[in-house]
């Protein structure tokens, strides 16, 4: 069957999603590409995944985002390519499009997206110029003409949980809990395991075709109170929690510093503004994730606190 499905490109292949796309790749059975610079290769600190990657027998190509020959001779390798490149690169995935075009056998293009959907955000700055800035990549990405799929993974669980977003924190609090808004809007929480996962499945899947692909699991849809109180049976306690209302949080994000501004301001878009939740999903321009594959397992917000216990 291997030989049936789509060869895979990963662009950005070494970083916080990057490796987890590779892997879920790898094993669906997906001939998977690892675009790498040769420097990565021998880096002590990416070690690990060069040698995870071996392991599952993933295919590197050496080559680099701004370099356009060695981009397009790795896209000339595949049909299918996702790009995971951090908010410094978002603008230079134009180099992905040319590239594409270029190779001319690309079935379908996977942006750098992953997280809230850009289109239906309501951010403030500096939030707000990361979403205008991949919106803007949307609109180029529909122009070239190039078959896509834009992946609203909304939280990534990994980010938020491991500290319930408490700016600063290395751990879940056992004492007392900021609660951005009034804690009762509904955001979703996903593991980086599971967007990759649900990622992969889509690569194929003509449904996901030119759409946006939704990760809403029912079990990951909950208020910031709804994760407290889980979090609290956990612990055996109480916490004592401070309310930061939606004009103290705005003056809040004008007063702080990176990089605690940016964790406000996502927790302002999704804590207070509800922009995980807020719009319904229609056929339009979006499917979602769990009602496509619901035979995926996916990780529930309960079940990922249970390692903070």
């Amino acid at each position: 069957m291997a030989d049936t499905k789509s060869k895979i490109l990963i662009v950005g292949s070494t970083g916080f999603i990057g490796k987890h796309l590779v892997e879920a790749s790898a094993k669906a059975g997906h001939p998977t590409f690892a675009l790498v610079r040769e420097p990565t290769l021998s880096n002590p600190a990416k070690s690990k995944i060069i040698e995870r990657f071996k392991a599952l027998g993933v295919n590197f190509v050496l080559g680099d985002l701004y370099d356009h020959e060695s981009l397009v001779k790795a896209i000339k390798q595949v049909n299918v390519v996702i790009s995971t490149v951090d908010h410094s690169q978002l603008v230079d995935q134009r180099k992905i499009i040319a590239a594409i075009k270029e190779a001319g056998n690309v079935k379908r293009f996977f942006p750098s997206e992953f997280g809230n959907d850009v289109d239906r955000a309501h951010a403030v700055e500096p939030a707000k110029t990361t979403y205008n800035v991949k919106s803007n990549f949307r609109r180029e990405v529909e122009a070239s003409g190039i078959p896509y799929t834009y992946i609203v993974g909304n939280f990534f669980s990994g980010y938020f949980l491991p500290t319930l977003n408490q700016p600063g924190a290395t751990a879940p609090p056992r004492d007392k809990i900021v609660v951005l808004g009034d804690g009762n809007t509904k955001a979703i929480f996903n593991k980086e395991q599971d967007v990759s996962t649900y990622t992969i499945k889509a690569v194929d899947d003509p449904r996901t075709l030119n759409k946006i692909l939704y990760i809403m699991p029912p079990g990951n849809t909950v208020s910031f109170n709804e994760i407290v109180s889980l979090w609290e049976k956990k612990i055996g306690k109480t916490l004592e929690k401070i309310y930061v209302p939606e004009e103290q949080l705005l003056k809040k994000i004008q007063e702080s510093v990176e990089p605690i501004k940016s964790l406000l301001c996502y927790g302002y878009s999704v804590f207070v503004k509800g922009d995980h939740t807020n719009f319904e999903v229609e056929p339009s321009f979006g499917v979602e994730a769990t009602e496509l594959y619901p035979d995926v397992k996916y990780t529930s917000v309960d079940e990922y606190l249970n390692q903070f216990i």
